[in-house]
């Protein structure tokens, strides 16, 4: 079989990717169904992009080189795309944008773009081997235990990065990436929840506030949640992608500020209370207990000097942890690092030493922040691969 172009993965960024390459191309996928991560993705919801979406909201060895794929097919378009099929949708915070009923939503309308578009799609389809004759690709797939061939002009890399393994994530297309002589970049987990080996946080689990969590090189400010295992929630998600072994991470428990004002009027209006008392009107009470030891919370509000008020806040607004760790790639959203930019074209996603040759979405070095970035990276890359192919 013959085909004018082969994207392995249906995922978001290569089904985006099929929609726009024109005839002839042929998806494959080792799962059930397609576009898995998008059904799971925001609760079921699908939080699919973000309306600020901008190169500052992605990390990469070369900051650079997705400005070009995302200034080319932006959120605004891509939110056109989902208002033409008729999907409503609603903003949650800081212009994250969900489906209000259902991310099937948002996979039905990529199958509709993809059949629209001229492409077939091939699932429950394993990927044996790839090579490359005569200027094209050869691919041995097993289709429900049938071995085929299929040669291409044109192979996309869409299969993704090593996160949620229990999904099928392999990492595949970083060995293919090797296979051709792309350089591939250390690869890590992202947006991934935070564990302590000494498990200090099970009392807390279920606990959650609004914090500021900082590295030297930037801050969130965020939702953190306390579990079982560490630290989750968005804020904790967004740091773990700049955190590294070993760092100190600075936590805001009150980053509203004016905390140490409010206890010195508590001082005079409720002296008697006592200090933990008083401090549980200001952040969640299971967290003060346990901060009652760390923090010397004892005596009555009005036994506080300045001076111990002082110390005090400046230890809620800046209390140090070290992780042990992270959950890995079992829960993380995103693979940090990847296919590296520099073999690659940042304007058609083509591999610079392979014609003909594509690698897009989670599998490059391109990692959004937490809260629809990286869909907006799969969109925004596919699409440039894509019009890239049908223009060639």
């Amino acid at each position: 079989m013959q085909v004018k172009t082969m994207i392995l993965g249906a995922g978001a960024a290569g089904m985006m990717c099929a929609a726009h390459a024109g005839g002839d191309t042929l998806v494959v996928d080792h799962a059930k169904a397609p576009g898995e991560k998008i059904r799971i993705s925001g609760g079921g919801r699908c939080n699919f992009t973000n309306m600020y979406a901008g190169p500052e909201n992605f990390l990469s060895g070369n900051p650079h080189f997705c400005k070009s794929a995302l200034s080319r097919y932006t959120q605004w378009d891509f939110i056109d795309l989902v208002a033409r099929h008729g999907i409503a949708y609603h903003e949650k915070t800081l212009g994250q944008l969900f489906c209000d009923e259902s991310s099937k939503d948002i996979i039905q309308m990529l199958l509709s773009e993809l059949r629209k578009a001229g492409a077939d799609l091939w699932l429950k389809t394993s990927i044996l081997s790839v090579t490359r004759k005569d200027g094209a690709f050869e691919v041995s797939l097993d289709k429900d235990g049938t071995k085929t061939t299929v040669t291409a002009q044109n192979l996309v890399l869409a299969t993704g990065g090593k996160s949620i393994p229990k999904m099928g994530a392999t990492g595949l297309a970083y060995d293919l990436a090797r296979q051709f002589g792309l350089n591939v970049t250390e690869t890590r987990a992202g947006l991934v929840p935070f564990t302590f080996s000494d498990g200090r946080f099970k009392a807390l689990a279920g606990v959650a506030l609004p914090v500021r969590a900082s590295l030297p090189s930037t801050s969130f400010d965020e939702a953190l949640l306390f579990t079982h295992r560490g630290l989750s929630g968005p804020s904790v998600l967004q740091i773990s992608s700049y955190w590294r072994e070993g760092q100190k991470v600075a936590f805001d428990l009150y980053p509203l500020g004016g905390l140490y004002e409010a206890l010195r009027a508590k001082r005079t209006e409720d002296g008697r209370k006592n200090l933990s008392t008083i401090l549980a009107q200001f952040l969640p009470a299971k967290l003060v207990d346990f901060l009652t030891t760390d923090l010397a919370l004892t005596g009555n509000i009005a036994d506080q000097s300045d001076a111990k008020l002082r110390a005090l806040t400046d230890a809620i607004h800046t209390w140090h942890l070290t992780p042990s760790g992270t959950e890995g790639y079992r829960t993380a959203e995103v693979t940090l690092g990847g296919i590296d930019t520099d073999a690659l074209s940042s304007k058609t996603m083509q591999a610079k030493s392979v014609p003909g040759l594509y690698a897009i979405g989670e599998a490059v070095d391109v990692t959004g922040w937490l809260g629809g970035f990286n869909f907006q990276w799969a969109w925004s890359s596919g699409y440039a691969a894509g019009t890239a192919i049908a223009a060639s």
